[in-house]
């Protein structure tokens, strides 16, 4: 059987061995009730408590700051509508990026019908939001900013340290979407500036359903889910003792490979980039090319529609992404292509490659060797293509 070359690990990373070992005791034999008084549920608390630790420890917080939610969208959600509900006698007016994951994006609208008034702050042709531009959207009545840390299509790595100060003088919270960056480039909160910040566990070889956010001692939120004393009042509900122990544990591993594994990625996702853009004409590469997550490659490709690519890759045996696998399902063009700048033609002939720790130097290279073919076919069978108005190679 032909190995399956996975290059979507943006959407979710394959659990290692040894967070399902670190796990299993607390699916099992350990299977005790966080909030009891007994011996057995003593130990999931214990193991609760170490977990919480270590991920404050790794995120250089205070463990009461960090509050174990069932995701990366839940922790946004929570950061987004908590701050924004508990600060609203001090005003209405939001600040978001245009291209948040729709976890934030779809919060932000949905406040807007609770009154909240919300600036989609644009970004320029990397991905990159200006200070400038963020400066000048602040109001009086301006009670949170949520500018993601990295976005999960186009990898560009935003200047959070700089706003963080910008926020920080102004008494603004200031929420970060960290669900692709944690465990894979470095990230501290006092570094960041940030009072709130969210993390996903399957996005670094954790399990799925458990996530995390942290809240700046002294920043108010409201809990989004209440009838329960856990989390400190913040998050009700029994925890999910073999997740957070897993997230720990996958976190723990992940931070201490960090170094080794980025750079290893960063040279195989230059030569991804170049092998693809020079044996292929008329491609762009999206985001920021220097600015960016080490395991990131997105590339539109003109004449062609992206998800026929996606088929005609996976028949290849290469599973990719044309973007976020929050929105796969979507016909429509990503929003964080359009806010480039793109236009939607161009926009839906997006290609997501992904590398993560199990991508070898043979998976790029057949991914590079059995992508022009499909390209070229897809192209001939396209109405917009005329092959004499197509750009040399590499331009």
């Amino acid at each position: 059987m032909e190995k399956q070359i996975y290059l979507d690990h943006a959407s979710t990373t394959p659990m290692r061995p040894e967070v399902l070992d670190a796990m299993l005791p607390f699916m099992k034999e350990q299977y005790g009730n966080p909030s009891g008084v007994y011996k057995l549920a003593r130990k999931a608390r214990a193991a609760v408590d170490e977990s919480r630790d270590q991920v404050a420890e790794i995120l250089g917080a205070e463990s009461r700051e960090i509050i174990f939610t069932a995701g990366g969208s839940e922790a946004d959600n929570l950061a987004v509508k908590g701050a924004a509900f508990a600060n609203k006698r001090r005003g209405n007016h939001i600040i978001v990026s245009a291209i948040e994951h729709p976890a934030v994006l779809d919060t932000a609208k949905q406040l807007e019908n609770y009154g909240f008034s919300v600036t989609y702050l644009p970004v320029n042709d990397s991905g990159l939001v200006s200070l400038d531009a963020l400066a000048k959207a602040i109001t009086s009545k301006t009670i949170l900013v949520s500018i993601m840390h990295a976005n999960n299509e186009i990898g560009t790595i935003q200047p959070i340290g700089e706003i963080g100060i910008l926020l920080r003088e102004k008494s603004i919270p200031f929420h970060t979407d960290a669900v692709q960056t944690v465990g894979h480039i470095p990230v501290n909160v006092d570094e960041l500036g940030v009072d709130l910040l969210s993390l996903s566990a399957h996005k670094f070889y954790g399990p799925r359903g458990v996530g995390a956010l942290y809240v700046r001692r002294g920043t108010r939120i409201e809990p989004l889910i209440n009838g329960g004393g856990q989390e400190r009042q913040r998050r009700a509900g029994t925890e999910n003792v073999a997740g957070i122990v897993g997230l720990a544990a996958a976190l723990r591993m992940s931070v201490e490979e960090m170094d080794s594994t980025s750079k290893r990625l960063l040279l195989l996702r230059e030569r991804l980039i170049d092998g693809i853009m020079q044996s292929i004409p008329n491609v762009r590469l999206n985001g920021h090319r220097t600015h960016r997550l080490p395991e990131n490659v997105n590339l539109c490709f003109e004449f062609i529609e992206g998800e026929s690519l996606l088929l005609n890759l996976d028949m290849q045996g290469v599973a990719a992404s044309s973007g976020s696998a929050c929105t796969s399902g979507s016909l429509e063009p990503s929003h964080v292509l359009l806010a480039l700048g793109l236009p939607h033609e161009i926009a839906h002939g997006s290609l997501r490659l992904t590398l993560g720790k199990g991508t070898t130097q043979e998976d790029v290279d057949k991914t590079i060797e059995v992508l022009p073919g499909i390209v070229h076919r897809l192209r001939q069978m396209s109405p917009l293509y005329d092959e004499k108005a197509v750009s040399p190679i590499g331009q």
